[in-house]
């Protein structure tokens, strides 16, 4: 039985995570604007994303507030059959090698295999437990037959840490290590873009991710030296960068996140994007899911901020709605048992009371 003590100081908590998301949020919307009119960017894309992350969000709590292992199941059961029904997930120049759309294939099967290892661990039947991680393990499978070697490695590193979770435990060293995998593969392609890194460094990440690649990034590093502050303005990425303009066919990113907010809202972007993830990781760890539901969600998030950080996966709708479900459902607080039924009581008292 919790004290009224403890259950006021986890509303605080929850408060407290709940409004710095609307403020990181809020400030992402905001700065987007400025920069825009600052340069005559586009800022649509920016402004779908964040309502695409707290429309999922906001819909993850209700769902995991009520039903705590059907919501994460109907969640990757949608992200498997999005995959299957769209294949690329969105219209444009389809660049498969070796991330590009493929990159978002990864990000959707890898967040539906994060959703199956949450709904693992909020069941209590041996069973049902074993199902669960035998769809998110099927995910790793679907990745690797569609061509997918990195949402292979991603789906099977999330299960992994999945089960790992239950003997961590505290979760808040463990969110610190995910968050520094996050910001070590960030820094790598910074120093790529900045030519910072040993020559043989960098012909190995030209030899996996092409030296197409390379020179977008090495864009965008010339684009945030050239306006550090403000950037070049949302959405303009493609038509600054050489690279993008002399290639065909090309989708006007720098396929970095990291670099993409860079580039084109200057250093402030970078550090909202980054307090976007520590929002989340902060969500982790103050919510009032047990330990390995907050790491499995944890794990399948970190794995996409680093799909993000190499591909442009952050660019398609359905990647951030999946994010911010993810996190919404793995930070709700299940109803207690029997609560609907006592909500509907007072409601069907009151409505014979009306037709009497």
């Amino acid at each position: 039985m919790v004290s009224a003590s403890g259950a006021d100081a986890d509303g605080e908590r929850r408060s407290a995570a709940d409004a710095a998301g609307v403020v990181v949020l809020g400030a992402c919307a905001g700065w987007s604007l400025i920069t825009a009119a600052a340069h005559d960017g586009r800022p649509e894309g920016v402004l779908l994303a964040v309502l695409a992350v707290a429309a999922g969000y906001a819909a993850g709590r209700i769902g995991g507030a009520v039903v705590p292992v059907g919501a994460p199941l109907a969640a990757a059961l949608a992200g498997i059959a999005l995959t299957l029904a769209v294949p690329h997930l969105a219209p444009g120049p389809q660049i498969g090698v070796p991330l590009g759309h493929a990159g978002a294939t990864a990000a959707v099967l890898t967040l539906s295999a994060g959703a199956a290892c949450c709904a693992a661990w909020g069941t209590s039947h041996p069973a049902v437990r074993f199902a669960l991680r035998l769809l998110a393990a099927g995910t790793a499978v679907l990745a690797a037959l569609l061509g997918s070697t990195v949402g292979c490695v991603a789906c099977a590193a999330v299960l992994l840490c999945s089960v790992a979770a239950g003997r961590v435990p505290h979760r808040g060293a463990a969110l610190a290590v995910l968050a520094s995998v996050a910001v070590l593969v960030t820094g790598l392609t910074w120093s790529v873009a900045a030519r910072a890194v040993p020559s043989g460094t960098g012909s190995a990440v030209e030899e996996r991710l092409t030296a197409h690649r390379v020179e977008l990034w090495q864009d965008a590093w010339r684009l945030l030296a050239e306006e550090p502050a403000l950037g070049a303005g949302p959405g303009r990425f493609g038509e600054l960068s050489a690279t993008s303009v002399q290639s065909l066919p090309s989708d006007g990113r720098p396929h970095s996140a990291a670099l993409q907010q860079a580039a084109e809202q200057g250093i402030v972007g970078v550090v909202l994007l980054v307090a976007a993830f520590g929002w989340v990781l902060y969500a982790l760890w103050r919510g009032p899911r047990p330990t390995p539901v907050a790491l499995t969600a944890g794990a399948a998030l970190t794995a996409l901020a680093t799909i993000a950080a190499l591909g442009n996966a952050l660019s398609f709708t359905a990647v951030s709605v999946g994010a911010g479900l993810l996190a919404g459902m793995a930070t709700a607080r299940p109803l207690p048992a029997g609560a609907a039924s006592r909500t509907a009581e007072p409601c069907s008292r009151d409505a014979g009371h009306a037709a009497a």
